[in-house]
């Protein structure tokens, strides 16, 4: 009798233990494990001041508290860090990438370059949405908007690549409203866009002004000629330097054609999720859910808060479950908004 009172204890105890969830031995995966963030751009930029922000607290949020280290992999507007995310990545969890949601227009549009599924990807999250902001230096003499469509100069603005906003909102500012800008690519990261403003090689730019009002402050607060002036924006802020500017859709709306409008529309929904943190395809899916977690109270931690403000931040979470629903929408473009933004591609680029 007692040898059948032992057998059974035994047999209970085997079963809970094999019926232990996966769940609670996955949770031991990151002890004593770094996680890479792999940024697609540039030291000193937008990209990399969110990311390193992230990186020094989501480490308390993870269950072994991993170590982290931030490496910038800078190259072809963050093409190449999605393309080895997604091409030349172990999917265990510890490499996550952070490039421009751009990239998934230029999916959607063709792009060769692409060498990526934008569906396949482990979205964990995002920290910002984006606001496309123009601003022109105030040694070209020029303020607003209506000024700059009027002269008819040709203001020269400063670019990283196609595909980023530098380089894609002044060629739609060209094509909708005809203003007259030259477009100088090549530089790498806004960093280096701000240090040629600064040498006058080139007269204005165009990128995030959650990025603008952090890294260009000094610019923004500068007097006369070294002033950074933003003059249009996609912002809905409060902030004294552009509150009262233009919108870019209400101008498009008002001064271009139906064409114009139906280019911002298929252009801009890759801002409800800028500077995107991704892992690569068949990420086991109680990582996701760990990093999706992490990454969420990461950006309600307290300090993570105070830090962001400190650093005059915008922080805007957006989960990594709504990004691939803009994913999957900005992949379903119909056709003929595709057709009017192809020029965003090289090699199918009409010179604007």
């Amino acid at each position: 009798m007692n040898k059948k009172i032992v057998l059974c204890v035994a047999m209970m105890v085997g079963l809970v233990f094999f019926s232990i969830p996966p769940k609670a031995t996955a949770n031991n995966f990151y002890e004593d494990k770094t996680i890479r963030f792999i940024v697609g751009f540039a030291a000193g930029g937008g990209y990399d001041t969110y990311t390193r922000a992230v990186a020094r607290h989501i480490s308390k949020h993870i269950p072994g508290s991993p170590a982290t280290v931030v490496e910038n992999m800078d190259g072809a507007g963050s093409m190449i860090a999605a393309n080895t995310l997604y091409r030349n990545t172990e999917p265990d969890g510890l490499t996550v990438g952070i490039f421009n949601s751009a990239l998934v227009l230029r999916q959607a549009l063709g792009d060769r370059s692409v060498r990526f599924d934008a569906s396949k990807f482990g979205w964990i999250g995002t920290p910002s949405v984006g606001l496309p902001t123009c601003a022109v230096m105030g040694f070209t003499g020029l303020k607003t908007l209506e000024e700059i469509i009027a002269s008819r100069r040709a203001l020269k603005i400063g670019s990283t690549r196609p595909g980023a906003t530098t380089d894609d909102l002044p060629r739609i500012l060209n094509l909708t409203l005809g203003t007259n800008f030259d477009i100088i690519s090549g530089y790498k990261g806004t960093s280096r866009i701000r240090i040629a403003l600064q040498k006058r090689e080139v007269d204005g730019v165009c990128f995030g002004w959650e990025s603008i009002r952090t890294t260009g402050r000094a610019m923004l607060d500068a007097k006369g000629d070294d002033k950074l002036i933003p003059f249009i924006t996609h912002a809905d802020s409060e902030e004294p330097e552009v509150k009262d500017l233009p919108r870019l859709e209400e101008v498009i709306k008002e001064k271009a054609s139906d064409d114009g409008l139906a280019i911002l529309n298929a252009w801009l929904p890759q801002y409800d999720f800028q500077r995107p943190f991704a892992l690569p395809p068949n990420i086991p899916k109680d990582r996701l859910a760990t990093l999706r977690k992490a990454f969420k109270e990461t950006l309600e931690d307290r300090e993570f808060l105070e830090g962001a403000n400190r650093s005059k931040l915008l922080v805007t979470y957006v989960p990594g479950e709504q990004i691939e629903k803009k994913v999957a929408k900005i992949l379903a473009t119909p056709a003929k908004a595709k057709e009017k933004l192809s020029f965003l591609v090289p090699g199918k680029r009409r010179e604007n």
